[in-house]
């Protein structure tokens, strides 16, 4: 193995290429967890790991409960299975809310003010009740909760770290919430070295050949933390080392992998991407700047070719039509038909419209 083969191991570690699932529950479990902070895209990150599963197929798992948009590392909304969600977050929960500490005081966030917040919202969501977030909100300003700002953000989601309320199906285009006991009532525990056992093991296995600063920075886990997990899950995990540096991943991960030619349009979380601290052998460092414009932190989606991130796109969304926009980084060689249109074509399946691309 060398570095060059990175991006293609990547991609079939990521079941973007040969997939081996079925539902999208397996897909967020196999992954460990999916960045979910922007939610089409999010769905979209699910379905193109699957054959032939559409936009209705996520939200029904979404609905079945069987994927959970919460909020369990980074402080970043991601989907995990609703199985481990409880897990998750008493793992990773704990090192988020200390390093927001003294931002939630500058906010008058305190312990009081959380009790006092599920008290109100304990009755309005009882019985398995999804409220929009602007109902949430306006239950809290009528007890003269401050939830302008950004304190009714971190409120919603210092309650999703306390293991309170988590993200319920979409009403429309508006996400909801709910109780995160009747949510996912059976959702199991285990204790701190089974679970940073099992995360290290999936990350490795899912996104691997990556190294123990991918994983630290992907967890949120500090350095040291992220080596225990690897001593944990060795033995479930190959280790190959390239320019002086460790990569681990899946012990079942081929010998070797064909380059063979590939498109792919992600959407602009993707893990493909994001998955990583250092993404250099993916995205050449010259062309970072038009995947994060103005390094705002919103990644825009990816035209990827042959495990390289080529490009970005931009769908415009009609009655019966997507239309999508793709800027190459560099010149290609016209031809009768888009060396995307394939991918534009199940992105259009995925949305139950045609696809149409410029």
């Amino acid at each position: 193995m060398t570095t060059r083969d990175i991006p293609h191991y990547r991609l079939f570690s990521q079941h973007i290429v040969a997939s081996r699932c079925r539902t999208p529950a397996e897909v967020v479990a196999a992954l460990g967890a999916i960045q979910a902070q922007d939610y089409p895209g999010a769905l979209w990150s699910i379905a193109l790991r699957l054959p032939a599963a559409t936009e209705a197929d996520i939200e029904q798992a979404i609905a079945d409960r069987k994927i959970i948009r919460t909020w369990p590392m980074r402080g970043t909304l991601h989907f995990v299975p609703g199985a481990d969600v409880r897990w998750m977050l008493e793992l990773l929960a704990p090192r988020i809310i200390a390093r927001r500490a003294s931002l939630f005081k500058q906010l008058g966030l305190d312990a009081a003010l959380f009790k006092r917040a599920r008290k109100l919202l304990a009755p309005a969501l009882k019985g398995g009740r999804q409220l929009t977030r602007a109902a949430l909100m306006e239950i809290l300003k009528r007890d003269g909760i401050n939830v302008s700002g950004i304190n009714g953000y971190h409120i919603l989601s210092g309650l999703g770290h306390e293991q309170f309320l988590c993200f319920g199906s979409h009403a429309g285009k508006q996400p909801t919430f709910a109780l995160l006991d009747e949510w996912v009532p059976k959702a199991r525990k285990l204790d701190r070295d089974a679970a940073l056992a099992e995360l290290t093991r999936r990350y490795f296995i899912s996104h691997g050949p990556a190294t123990v600063h991918d994983f630290a920075w992907w967890s949120g886990l500090p350095i040291a933390d992220a080596r225990n997990g690897i001593n944990l899950a060795a033995a479930q995990l190959r280790r190959e080392t390239m320019d002086d540096t460790d990569y681990w991943m899946s012990p079942d991960l081929p010998e070797a992998i064909e380059a063979s030619p590939s498109v792919h349009l992600l959407p602009g979380f993707d893990e493909f991407l994001l998955g990583y601290t250092d993404r250099s052998a993916v995205l050449d460092p010259r062309h970072e700047r038009r995947i994060v414009p103005g390094g705002n932190g919103v990644f825009q989606p990816t035209l990827v070719t042959d495990g390289q991130i080529t490009g970005t796109w931009k769908r415009t969304l009609s009655k019966n039509h997507v239309e999508i926009a793709v800027r190459h980084f560099t010149p290609r060689k016209k031809s009768a038909k888009h060396p995307a249109a394939p991918a534009a074509e199940r992105f259009g399946e995925f949305l139950g419209v045609r696809a149409r691309i410029r």
